[in-house]
């Protein structure tokens, strides 16, 4: 039984890490360069969510994360169709456009300022990612489809390692046979959008602990944890299950390098076990996050909203001008099922208390099994 959490595994030494640690690339501005740098210089692997970034945002991003720390670090997209290019666009924008229409009141309650509806619907992915390969990003991950074969053999070229996300055993075998390097085995507790990939209908509800070690046993490439992961208990449980690395995004939210609105880090450390709900009425796309009048007033509607990304524009600015107000009611506040174990800390600190607990639970558990008397039968007979 392994007992400690300072692992020689083949994720840590593919991506060079010390701890099997991954912060997850949470969108929309909670991952900084200071958080994602801080990561990394303690051991992890740091992720800047890069998904709802302009080309430059990205760049520049990257280059500060280098002035913080020479460790490995990753940036995330979403893989979507470019601008325009969607299937079902035609069908999508007359949607969207009756969307625009319901949501008039929610609006004009808010004292939203937009003239229309949004005539782009989010970055261009294909410019997202030639910045990862002009800047030589030490890994590419991805969440929502599969990258083509194209992009692994440049990132294969440049030297750029990837990670993929599944949240079923058939999404896994289509980033392994793509050429993956490692899955990200995302269950249903995680916060955030679902990494679901298109086509799929509604989205499987499998739980972290049911749908690690099915993945596990059927790729060949190391399986990283992710969903309802916030402490040494959940770690040590990953690695039992098959997974060679955890990947956390709600514990590294309430860091003090997160650049989430402080609304947000105020909601997940009072949630409770039964404030998170699922919901795709706030972007068109199945997400996790903290109940809040937001959520719960789009939800009725849900039926009658275009889908991802057009959705997600549409509310867009409703969720800024919440923000800027700080008017928690009407925010997008994203988090996982286990959200009541976040701390207020540094992301160094909680690094280092995560490994420590890891290497904690790993000792006690070895210690049962060596104490175990295995002749004495069952428990229950």
């Amino acid at each position: 039984m392994q007992t400690s959490s300072k692992s020689t595994n083949r994720l840590c030494r593919l991506f060079q890490l010390k701890y099997p640690l991954i912060q997850a690339g949470m969108a929309g501005g909670t991952t900084t360069p200071a958080l994602v740098a801080a990561v990394s210089e303690a051991g992890g692997l740091g992720t800047l969510g890069a998904g709802y970034m302009s080309p430059g945002a990205i760049r520049q991003a990257i280059r500060d994360i280098r002035e913080l720390t020479a460790r490995p670090f990753a940036v995330n997209l979403f893989i979507l169709p470019e601008p325009g290019q969607a299937p079902g666009e035609t069908q999508q924008r007359a949607r969207a456009d009756s969307a625009w229409r319901l949501l008039a009141p929610l609006r004009e309650r808010l004292n939203v300022r937009e003239d229309g509806p949004p005539a782009v619907w989010s970055e261009s992915y294909r410019e997202q990612l030639a910045v990862l390969l002009d800047e030589r990003v030490p890994v590419f991950s991805s969440t929502f489809d599969v990258p083509d074969a194209d992009t692994f053999a440049e990132c294969t070229r440049l030297g750029i390692r990837t990670i993929g996300t599944a949240t079923t055993v058939r999404e896994a075998l289509r980033l392994e046979q793509a050429g993956v390097d490692a899955i990200v085995a995302q269950g249903a507790e995680a916060g955030g959008h679902r990494g679901t990939f298109p086509g799929e209908g509604e989205p499987p509800l499998t739980g972290t602990m049911a749908l690690v070690p099915q993945i596990a046993g059927s790729v060949q490439v190391p399986v990283i944890a992710a969903g309802g992961i916030m402490d040494g208990r959940g770690i040590a449980a990953a690695l039992a299950l098959g997974a060679e690395a955890v990947q956390l995004g709600t514990a590294f939210l309430t860091c003090t390098e997160s650049g989430a609105h402080p609304a947000h880090k105020a909601a997940v450390l009072g949630s409770s076990d039964e404030s998170t709900m699922l919901t795709r009425a706030v972007s068109g796309k199945h997400a996790r996050g903290i109940r809040s009048r937001l959520l719960e007033e789009l939800e009725p509607l849900a039926g009658q909203l275009p889908a991802y990304p057009a959705q997600n524009a549409l509310t867009q600015e409703i969720r800024r001008t919440a923000a800027r107000s700080g008017n928690p009611a009407y925010m997008a506040m994203w988090a996982g099922q286990a959200s009541p174990l976040a701390l207020e800390t540094s992301a160094a600190e909680l690094v280092t208390r995560l490994m420590d607990e890891t290497d904690q639970v790993l000792s006690r558990l070895a210690a049962v099994h060596m104490k175990t008397d295995h002749s004495a039968g069952p428990c229950i007979t």
